[in-house]
């Protein structure tokens, strides 16, 4: 089982929001807070990143950044330049397309693709929370996914039947392949589970509960799956991934109940084997337990929220 494919494949990319923009100095765009995840590649030219309280990133062609939730930014064409609201931005739009811009100063010429989304899927929310501010790849780091930037950024350009839906896809696929490039490179900087993954018990134990999350797990069992002394496991999981193994079950469990409660229309009980509770009434006082409120009104608040 790959523990990091797990996660990634149930994230839901929905309601992109994505522009290619060619840009003359001076120039800036100024991006709020209100959406979860950023990335932005400088296609060509010379592109800063800023964000307050951080020092400023410089993307040169072919570079991207990735930035974490919730943080507003600025992207300019030098230090401390001036930035454009978004809505001052769309009165730059070319006359009949959907998301390609064009500000056009006396300056030198940078272009940019970027996107923004936000995650349907729950159990990726650990995974998100554990990255930095921004992510920086420089263009030689990402020359094996190249191909899908130039993928992307032509299908932004596009309006073809599905647009939506492929630019959401090729998102999806596009952060899988930059979380796998920045975990390799990142070492103490990626986050516990992943780094415990190259530890032979701790991984094999994690890949276990991923692969099979309904089994009746205890701590002994699981440590005899992996040819470690109860006390022993217990240490030196709870060590590497930050809890102990059954917090760590409990967590991707109810992960996968909210999946299940946003996708299907399965019955409670239904949910409740199929991640691992021998009964409802067991199943529902750990979800009210973890999320705050029973699965019922958690499925009816989501359906609202997705409606919207």
């Amino acid at each position: 089982m790959d523990v990091l494919a797990d996660l990634l494949e149930r994230a839901r990319a929905r309601g992109g929001v994505f522009a290619v923009s060619t840009l003359r100095a001076p120039w800036g765009i100024a991006l709020g807070d209100g959406l979860p995840l950023s990335v932005h590649v400088a296609v060509a030219g010379e592109v800063w990143l800023e964000i307050d309280d951080h020092p400023a990133v410089r993307l040169a062609p072919g570079d991207l950044a990735l930035v974490g939730p919730g943080l507003a930014h600025r992207l300019v064409h030098a230090p401390g330049a001036p930035a454009l609201s978004l809505e001052q931005v769309q009165t730059h739009r070319v006359p009949g397309t959907e998301a390609t811009f064009l500000i056009d100063g006396p300056g030198a010429t940078s272009s940019l693709v970027c996107g923004s989304y936000r995650f349907d899927g729950d159990v990726c929310s650990s995974l998100l929370a554990a990255l930095p501010a921004v992510i920086h790849l420089t263009a030689d780091e990402l020359a094996a996914v190249r191909p899908l930037v130039d993928l992307l950024a032509n299908e932004i350009a596009r309006d073809a039947p599905g647009r939506a839906t492929v630019l959401d896809r090729l998102l999806d696929v596009l952060l899988v392949q930059v979380l796998r490039i920045w975990f390799a490179k990142a070492d103490d900087a990626a986050p516990a589970w992943y780094r415990a993954l190259d530890h032979p018990e701790v991984g094999r134990a994690l890949r276990l509960l991923h692969a099979d999350p309904a089994r009746r797990w205890r701590v002994d069992t699981l440590a005899a799956e992996v040819g470690l002394s109860r006390a022993a496991f217990a240490r030196q999981f709870t060590a590497r991934v930050g809890v102990a193994p059954l917090r760590y079950l409990t967590d991707w469990r109810m992960g996968l109940a909210a999946e299940r409660l946003r996708d299907s229309d399965d019955p409670i009980g239904r949910i409740a084997h199929a991640v691992g509770y021998d009964n409802e009434f067991a199943f529902s006082v750990a979800f009210r337990r973890h999320y705050g409120a029973p699965p019922t009104a958690f499925r009816a608040r989501l359906r609202l929220r997705l409606a919207s």
